[in-house]
């Protein structure tokens, strides 16, 4: 029976050390070196961009997004020079680490922020069903709306990123993902265990989880920010407190189905399967279909799904254990 429970986490280890092997390398392209693309850049801030400003007017949505004659030109020149490579039968390459994407309304990243919001939507839908069912007085209420509230300023701040990748922006979407994940962390063991119940003991361990999550969190974010920005240590702390909780509700859905026999009660099993294979998404990266959608939209897309099914889930276990806890008053 151990051997059979090792082998099924298998694929998730083997999933985890793929992707940490990729960040790795994420950063690191080619485009930016070629020598077509220097020369088409140094030839367009030639022509372009004096000192009374850009010679070719810039649209007023790209000057709101910050796009100036510098990244006008950097963007342009991404562009002829993957026509050129297409056109001549050779691969696309990325620039400064990132696919030659088509823009749209100023937006990087189009699909990656439409995506975002998606699952922006999905947190939202989230908190109005928790606010909606879940009765005040359930002492796990709060811990799901903090949850919302955490998912949905994760989300924002990738539609921020992926609209404009600025080191600012990327900073403020890697912490917003971190606390999210981390958050996931938190609250996991206190529905799983129930430390929110009002008991002497709980109250205590609560307090002390509560106080080691924070600190850890301010920990991460002083580590990233003050004494180095590494990508891998990032994806290995995210993954890490990932694969925890995915294990805590793996082993809560198979205890719950096998106590109740009820199918909702595997829901947590399912969407933790389903976020892996979203995850997967970042295995197989090719370059955007039509300029547009490449495989990290892919992983955003498929995450709006989980995320629905799980505040169902949410709901439904929050009144099933009140409705168990009316039964047992009776």
């Amino acid at each position: 029976m151990a051997l059979q429970r090792g082998r099924s986490w298998t694929p998730v280890l083997s999933l985890t050390l793929l992707l940490l092997l990729c960040t790795g390398t994420a950063r690191a392209s080619i485009g930016d070196r070629l020598p077509d693309f220097k020369q088409c850049l140094e030839l367009c801030k030639a022509e372009n961009c004096g000192r009374d400003g850009p010679r070719t007017p810039i649209p007023l949505l790209h000057r709101l997004l910050l796009w100036n004659c510098a990244s006008e030109c950097d963007y342009t020149c991404q562009h002829i020079v993957t026509a050129h490579r297409v056109a001549a039968g050779q691969p696309i390459v990325q620039f400064h680490g990132k696919w030659p994407f088509h823009r749209f309304l100023g937006m990087q990243e189009p699909f990656s922020v439409l995506f975002s919001l998606g699952n922006l939507w999905a947190h939202w839908d989230g908190l109005s069903k928790i606010r909606a069912y879940i009765p005040s007085s359930y002492s796990l209420r709060p811990f799901y709306v903090a949850l919302a509230f955490v998912g949905m300023s994760s989300w924002v701040f990738s539609s921020v990123f992926h609209t404009r990748d600025f080191r600012l922006t990327e900073e403020l979407d890697y912490f917003a993902a971190g606390a999210s994940v981390l958050y996931g962390l938190y609250y996991t063991p206190v529905r799983v265990f129930r430390l929110d119940l009002p008991t002497p003991r709980r109250r205590s361990v609560l307090r002390a989880w509560s106080l080691l999550c924070a600190t850890l969190y301010v920990m991460h974010v002083a580590y990233l920010k003050g004494v180095r920005w590494d990508y891998t240590y990032n994806m290995a702390a995210n993954v890490t407190a990932g694969i925890i909780q995915n294990v805590l509700w793996c082993w809560f859905s198979v205890h719950r189905y096998r106590k109740s026999r009820r199918v909702w009660t595997i829901w947590p099993g399912i969407v933790v399967a389903w976020v892996m294979f979203a995850m997967s998404m970042e295995l197989f990266d090719f370059p955007p279909w039509a300029g547009c959608i490449d495989a990290h939209s892919l992983w955003h897309f498929l995450t709006i799904g989980p995320t629905v099914l799980w505040y169902n889930f949410l709901v439904k276990d929050a009144n099933d254990d009140i409705a168990g806890g009316e039964r047992l008053k009776a």
